[in-house]
C-alpha cells in the first residue's frame, strides 16, 4: 500500500458534536441543548432556524450522536420524516430542512410531535425561516412555534476562521493562518462548503506527502472549478 493511501487511512474522522460546535453568539441556544441533552426535565420541543450554513444541522446531528453515545436512541432525517416505530422514552429525533415536506410528510410530522411529547423524548426541528413564515400546514406551524424557538446566528469571518483552525487540529494538522485567510477571501461563504474545502485540501497534502499551504489550497479551488 503506498504510504499516501495509508495516511488517508488513518486520518482521524471527525464527527460533530457539541463541543466542536463554534459558539459565536448562539450560546444559549448551546446551554439549552446540553440540559436537554442531560436531564428529562425542561423543553423537549426546539425549532431552530437561520440562513443556509449557519450550523443548524451540525446541531442536530451532535444532539443525536449524543444520545448515542449516552445509549438512548436518536435518529437524524434530512428533508424527510423518520418511521414511527421510533419507541419511547428518552429518543432524540432531529428532522432538518423542514420546509422540504410535502403534505403527508407534515401530517406525519405533526403526528410525531405529539407523539414525542407525550412520550417524554426530544424533537428537533430546523427550517430556514421562523416558524411564523414557515410555508407550511397551519397546525405543524402553530405547534413548532409551542417550543423552544432559535435563530442560529452565522459566524463571523473571525469565528469562521476559529472554526476551520478547530475542524483542522480534529483531523490532525495545523492550519496556518495565511491558509484560512485566503480560503475566507476566496472559498465560498458558508461554513459547511469552507469545510469541505479544507478537508480536500488535508487529503491534497497528504497525498502529496507536503504540509497545507496557499499554493496547494489553490490547487484544490481550481480542481473544484474544473470539476463543476
Amino acid at each position: 500500500m503506498p504510504v499516501s493511501q495509508l495516511l488517508l487511512d488513518i486520518s482521524p474522522e471527525w464527527k460533530p458534536s457539541l463541543d466542536n460546535f463554534v459558539v459565536g453568539r448562539n450560546q444559549e441556544l448551546l446551554s439549552v441543548l446540553r440540559q436537554a441533552i442531560a436531564s428529562d426535565s425542561g423543553e423537549r420541543i426546539f425549532y431552530l432556524w437561520g440562513e443556509h450554513g449557519c450550523g443548524k444541522s451540525h446541531l442536530l446531528h451532535a444532539c443525536v450522536l449524543a444520545a448515542l453515545d449516552k445509549q438512548h436512541s436518536g435518529i437524524y432525517t434530512h428533508g424527510s420524516i423518520p418511521p414511527q416505530n421510533i419507541g419511547t422514552g428518552r429518543v432524540v429525533v432531529a428532522v432538518d430542512n423542514v420546509e422540504t415536506l410535502d403534505e403527508n410528510e407534515e401530517i406525519t410530522l405533526f403526528n410525531l410531535f405529539n407523539q414525542i411529547r407525550d412520550n417524554g423524548g426530544m424533537l428537533l426541528v430546523s427550517g430556514m425561516e421562523s416558524p411564523q413564515h414557515l410555508k407550511l400546514r397551519d397546525d405543524l406551524r402553530s405547534r413548532l412555534g409551542w417550543g423552544m424557538v432559535y435563530q442560529v446566528h452565522a459566524l463571523s469571518d473571525e469565528e469562521k476562521a476559529q472554526a476551520l483552525t478547530k475542524h483542522a487540529y480534529e483531523r490532525g494538522f495545523l492550519l496556518p493562518t495565511e491558509v484560512s485567510q485566503y480560503l475566507l477571501r476566496h472559498g465560498r461563504r458558508d461554513l459547511p462548503s469552507l469545510m469541505a474545502v479544507l478537508d480536500a485540501l488535508d487529503e491534497h497534502s497528504l497525498r502529496l506527502r507536503r504540509a497545507p499551504s496557499v499554493p496547494l489550497l489553490k490547487e484544490v479551488l481550481q480542481q473544484e472549478l474544473e470539476i463543476k
